[in-house]
């Protein structure tokens, strides 16, 4: 008995990253939003659709060109990149809230994975889940627009960003809310304004200047700029800035959900 005592000991980690344990995550979270793509993939590339051909035909042909290509071609990157952002957010939040309502919150907690294991996993998710709905949106544009990527580097780097940083933050707003209602709050009053309103329909040069101010702090506004650049090679912003200032967001948010979930916060009595 003393023997097996020994051998096994509670609460001691044998190992020092848990692969199997990250894998299974990643892999249940995936097919969490796969079982039901028509609403977390093609709802939100028919969305981005109906966007696209409702402003053009109120815009009309008369409108002049943004940053020196015709403005539906300035349109079209923006609104992929704005439902990138959205359901990264959706997907992390809505796993950790649907657990804890569910109450197979406890389960995760359970499992033999650290807290920057979980983070991270279930961050992976709303990655993965990001680039799924990038790279069929855009071949779906292709039918509709002379749409081409001209910059794949950047279109990665900032698609990995925008996403990690939305899917840290989904983290935060899901142990944070305690119901739907509060997650709505969240998305209608913080989320979609700020996509709105960081040159997702029009280019911030013709902004007054102390909102153009606002809006180049406003890191929606570098997402979705750094995205619209590996499109049309032209930006309002500054990708050198982009990338330093996305780069640091992205490891404050995640140390904000990496430390609230190892407190338990909202999760543990």
């Amino acid at each position: 008995m003393s023997e097996l005592e020994n051998k096994y000991q509670i609460g001691v980690r044998r190992f020092n990253i848990n692969w199997i344990g990250i894998g299974s995550l990643i892999l249940k979270e995936n097919l969490r939003y796969l079982s039901v793509a028509g609403q977390t993939i093609i709802g939100p590339i028919i969305t981005s659709i109906l966007f696209l051909v409702v402003i053009s035909m109120a815009v009309g042909n008369e409108r002049s060109n943004v940053l020196g290509v015709e403005f539906i071609l300035f349109l079209a990157p923006g609104l992929i990149a704005m439902q990138i952002i959205s359901q990264a957010f959706a997907h992390s939040s809505s796993s950790i809230l649907m657990g804890k309502i569910m109450g197979n919150i406890f389960d995760l907690i359970g499992a033999p994975l650290s807290p920057a294991e979980v983070t991270l996993s279930i961050i992976s998710a709303s990655i993965s889940r990001g680039i799924i709905i990038c790279f069929l949106s855009i071949i779906t544009f292709s039918f509709f627009l002379e749409i081409e990527v001209k910059n794949f580097y950047v279109l990665v780097v900032y698609l990995f960003l925008s996403t990690f940083i939305l899917g840290a933050v989904g983290f935060i707003a899901g142990l944070w809310a305690e119901k739907f209602d509060n997650m709505a709050t969240v998305t209608n009053f913080i989320i979609m304004p700020l996509s709105f309103l960081s040159g997702t329909f029009y280019s911030v040069e013709r902004l007054p200047e102390f909102l153009k101010i606002l809006s180049f702090y406003n890191p929606f506004f570098h997402m979705i700029d750094g995205f619209r650049y590996a499109f049309i090679s032209n930006l309002d912003g500054s990708i050198k800035f982009g990338l330093i200032y996305l780069s640091f967001i992205a490891i404050i948010v995640w140390f904000i959900s990496y430390y609230l979930y190892k407190k338990g916060y909202k999760i543990k009595s």
